[in-house]
């Protein structure tokens, strides 16, 4: 498992943070999804066997988000 921290602008709300832990929730390999509304970081852990970080980030923008 890879553990990551990206920042990721446009989470308003306890909503928003919700929306990005069901984003990540559902792609393969994404476990251990911790975010902070206050700063934008999403910390969480993956398995590169059955995700990529780039699609990862991808899911986060085609939900309304941008990735720092």
């Amino acid at each position: 498992m890879e553990k990551v921290l990206l920042t990721v602008n446009g989470m308003t709300c306890t909503g928003c943070v919700g929306s990005v832990k069901n984003l990540l929730g559902r792609l393969p390999g994404v476990s251990d999804i911790e975010i902070t509304l206050e700063n934008g970081q999403v910390a969480f852990a993956y398995d590169p066997l059955q995700s990529k970080l780039e699609s990862i980030k991808e899911a986060i923008h085609d939900g309304g988000y941008e990735v720092a």
